[in-house]
C-alpha cells in the first residue's frame, strides 16, 4: 500500500470492476437507526405542539374556580398503526434543514413497521434490504487496481456522508424523552414480526451493540474479486467474516462509520436500553 492513490480522475474500476460491492446485498442499513430519533421527535414535537402554557394563576376570590387544564396536559393518543405515515412525514421533515430526511419520508410508506423490521435484521446480523432499499445510495460502487490488488476508492465511501450528516445532526436529549412517548406504536409494530416475549427495547440494544462491534479498518480497504465474478469480498479474514449488517457500516468507509458510532454511543445511553444479549456468530 505504499504506491500512492492515484488522482481522482484516474479512478474507476477495472475490467470487471462494476461488480457489486463486498457482499452488496442492499443499500447502507445502519442509518435506519436514526429513525427511531426521528418517529421519537415527532411525538415530542406533536405532544408539546398541542399542549397550552399553563400560566400561574392570580390570587383569585374564594368563590372563584380555577380553570380546568387537565386535557391540555394529557399527551394526544398516538395514531393507529396504519394510519401514521402521514403524520410523520408532516413533522419529521421539520426537524432538519438537510433534504435527505424530506426525501426519505416521502419515497416510502409504513414507515413504523419499516424501521421495526430493519432494526430487527440488523440484531440478527441481517441485511434488511427490502425495508431500506430507499435509502440507496447516489452513484457506482468504484475500484482501483494498483500492484495487481484492489482497493475501494474514497468516492464509494463518500456516497455515505450524506446520511451521516442527517443522522448526526438529530437531536440525542430530545430522542431520549420520546422514545419513551412512541414506545407503544413502535413495540405494537414489532409484535407482528417478534417472537413470543420479546421486547424491542431489546432488539435495539442488541442491534446498535452489533454495529458498536464491528471493527472500523485503517488505511486502504482491500477487496477480491469473488467466486462467480459477481461481487466483491473483502481481503481481509475479519472484514469478510462480520455479518451483513456490520459490512454495510465497513463500506461507509472510516470516517463515516466513527461517525455513526459515536452517535449510536450517546443513543444507547440517552435512550436507558436494557444490556444488549451476546450476539450470534455472523
Amino acid at each position: 500500500m505504499s504506491d500512492p492513490m492515484p488522482p481522482p480522475s484516474s479512478f474507476g474500476p477495472p475490467p470487471g470492476a462494476s461488480r457489486k460491492p463486498p457482499s452488496s446485498r442492499a443499500p447502507l442499513i445502519v442509518v435506519l437507526l436514526g429513525v427511531v430519533v426521528a418517529l421519537a421527535i415527532v411525538g415530542y414535537s406533536w405532544w408539546k405542539g398541542r399542549q397550552t402554557p399553563v400560566a400561574t394563576p392570580e390570587p383569585a376570590p374564594p368563590v372563584a374556580t380555577a380553570p380546568d387544564a387537565s386535557i391540555d396536559d394529557v399527551p394526544p393518543p398516538l395514531p393507529p398503526l396504519a394510519e401514521s405515515d402521514a403524520r410523520v412525514r408532516e413533522l419529521v421533515g421539520l426537524l432538519s434543514p438537510l433534504p435527505e430526511l424530506q426525501k426519505w419520508l416521502s419515497s416510502t410508506e409504513d414507515l413504523v413497521r419499516r424501521f421495526s423490521s430493519a432494526v430487527s435484521n440488523i440484531a440478527e446480523g441481517q441485511s434488511p434490504r427490502s425495508s431500506l432499499s430507499f435509502m440507496a445510495p447516489v452513484g457506482d460502487f468504484q475500484v482501483t487496481r494498483r500492484e495487481h490488488r484492489l482497493f475501494i476508492v474514497p468516492e464509494s465511501f463518500a456516497r455515505y456522508d450524506g446520511v451521516t450528516r442527517v443522522f448526526t445532526s438529530l437531536d440525542t436529549s430530545t430522542s431520549a424523552i420520546t422514545y419513551k412517548a412512541l414506545r407503544p406504536l413502535i413495540q405494537g409494530s414489532y409484535l407482528e414480526i417478534s417472537r413470543p416475549g420479546q421486547r424491542f427495547d431489546q432488539t435495539l440494544s442488541n442491534a446498535i451493540q452489533r454495529m458498536l462491534d464491528t471493527p472500523v479498518p485503517e488505511g486502504d480497504v482491500e477487496v477480491v474479486d469473488a467466486p462467480g465474478g459477481v461481487n466483491f469480498n473483502y481481503a481481509s479474514e475479519q472484514l469478510e467474516g462480520l455479518s451483513a449488517a456490520q459490512k454495510h457500516l465497513v463500506r461507509m468507509g472510516p470516517t463515516n462509520a466513527r461517525a455513526i458510532q459515536a452517535k449510536l454511543r450517546e443513543l444507547r445511553d440517552a435512550l436507558a436500553l436494557p444490556p444488549p444479549e451476546a450476539s450470534p456468530s455472523p
